[in-house]
């Protein structure tokens, strides 16, 4: 396939949604991976994205939107994490363990009775740019535009709470609130993601930019807009990868994600040995 071909089909209704709605998520989950990272609760998404798993499955079988069912589900799962997290003697890797093991058992028995997985599933599990609807666009305009204007208005206090939670609550910053809040957008994120790179993927899209970022950056605001930069990048050169070479769409994302994270790595080492 030509350049000419591969630009002519983002004519196409089908591949527009796809691109705007992977610019708007990457940029969403790149202004929330620097908080998860830098805490190191980065891998709430990979527990989330197990609990939607379960949640599509089970809408699925219901003949039901995957989208209405699993966003109530999912923020509630993100809060009960969070909850999890706070006891002395239950930790937050520990939580989401519990949380994203269950949530995946409960999905395969759930596939299970629905004679396995189904082609439907199956896009869910791995994206597919096909199952991308006009609701799935302005749901993203908005949750970017929540996630945005969420992270400038709180600035300070998501910084200092992410680098010294004891003195963040020490002087007055409503850290629990803050905490609700970046869990339940967090679960919004993986849930419209899913779309575009599936389950069993999204949760790279919040690690792999902020990881990258952080080798090439010197700040905390430059780091997230290396982040958005490398996610938004990734996003459209994965589209056209995988349509050049017919390949799984969150697939190419994601490798085009390690690509860069060695890039940077390498970079970083030089520009520290130089």
């Amino acid at each position: 396939m030509n350049i000419t071909s591969i630009f002519n089909l983002f004519s196409y209704t089908f591949m527009q949604r796809a691109l705007i709605v992977g610019l708007l998520i990457s940029i969403s989950s790149s202004f929330l991976g620097i908080f998860l990272v830098l805490r190191k609760y980065s891998m709430i998404g990979d527990g989330l994205a197990h609990v939607s798993f379960a949640t599509v499955a089970l809408a699925l079988l219901f003949n039901q939107s995957p989208l209405i069912l699993s966003i109530p589900i999912v923020s509630l799962s993100s809060l009960l994490i969070l909850k999890l997290s706070e006891e002395n003697r239950i930790g937050g890797d520990a939580a989401i363990g519990l949380i994203s093991s269950t949530a995946v058992a409960i999905g395969v028995m759930i596939s299970s009775l629905s004679n396995g997985f189904s082609v439907d599933l199956y896009s869910y599990l791995f994206g597919s740019i096909l199952i991308i609807s006009e609701m799935d666009v302005y749901l993203s305009m908005i949750l970017s535009l929540i996630i945005v204007c969420t992270v400038l208005y709180f600035y300070q206090d998501l910084f200092a709470m992410t680098y010294d939670m004891d003195y963040a609550k020490v002087s007055g910053r409503k850290t629990r609130r803050l905490n609700q809040i970046i869990s339940f957008l967090t679960s919004i994120t993986i849930v419209l993601g899913i779309r575009v790179v599936g389950t069993m993927l999204i949760s790279s899209l919040i690690i792999f930019p902020t990881v990258s970022a952080l080798r090439l950056s010197n700040s905390f605001k430059s780091t997230i807009i290396w982040a958005v930069i490398i996610s938004s990048f990734s996003v459209v050169l994965g589209l056209f990868v995988s349509i050049s070479f017919d390949l799984p769409t969150g697939s190419s994302i994601v490798l085009i994600n390690a690509i860069i994270f060695v890039l940077s790595s390498w970079l970083s080492i030089v520009r520290k040995e130089g």
